[in-house]
């Protein structure tokens, strides 16, 4: 199986490739500069690896939550690159690739939405590349985050790095450890895509989309 996975959900980009059960990627701290330099680095990935686009089963990208201008060059590269090679497209959680990061069971991924709000899952490990959601991906208030039942859990993302005080409050025992400074990288979106491409979850360019979550992306004055 061989993946290409694109990633531009925060201020990185980055990009991978899963080739013989093995992770090849780039980043950039891309800052705004995104839609300049993504197709240069798949480019350069591919040629690095010998690849063309045509030899790939599929294109994955972080389909979100997060920056609504990242996510809609993720989406837009990922649809692009699967029309001019009729490849697959599927959408993975950047949630979800913030807990594929995590080698543990239990994970609270929240991550920093902006606005003193944040991008909140909750979820159990059940195979290497495969994850229940215990709790679906939802924008809060880091102090109304949801409950989570039980102890062990691992928090991680950018949410614990600018809200750690609020979550830790709210989540005490329940937490075991945190993990600072993670954020999605598409190496785990690549990994994550594998069993979703294997079990024939294909789906076509035209019905992929970002997941935003948030409707509003500023605050009106008097809102403020």
């Amino acid at each position: 199986m061989k993946i290409l996975a694109l990633e531009t959900s925060t201020e990185f980009c980055s990009v991978a490739l899963y080739l013989d059960d093995k992770i090849f990627n780039k980043e950039i701290l891309a800052e705004r500069r995104h839609s300049e330099i993504l197709l240069p680095m798949v480019h350069e990935l591919l040629e690095e690896s010998a690849l063309a686009l045509q030899q790939l089963d599929g294109i994955a990208f972080g389909a979100g939550p997060g920056s609504f201008t990242g996510l809609r060059i993720a989406c837009g590269v990922a649809q692009g690159l699967a029309y001019a090679t009729n490849l697959p497209v599927i959408g993975i959680s950047t949630l979800e690739a913030v807990a594929q990061q995590i080698e543990e069971q239990k994970i609270i991924v929240a991550l920093d939405a902006r606005m003193g709000e944040i991008y909140h899952a909750a979820y159990q490990r059940l195979t290497n590349y495969d994850w229940q959601v215990i709790s679906p991906p939802t924008l809060c208030l880091p102090q109304h985050a949801p409950s989570v039942a039980g102890n062990g859990w691992i928090g991680c993302g950018s949410g614990f790095d600018v809200y750690r005080k609020e979550l830790s409050a709210l989540y005490g025992e329940n937490i075991h450890q945190v993990h600072f400074k993670l954020h999605p990288q598409a190496g785990e979106i690549a990994q994550l895509a594998l069993p979703k491409f294997t079990n024939g979850s294909n789906t076509d360019p035209a019905n992929v989309t970002p997941v935003y979550i948030r409707n509003k992306v500023a605050l009106k004055e008097n809102e403020r």
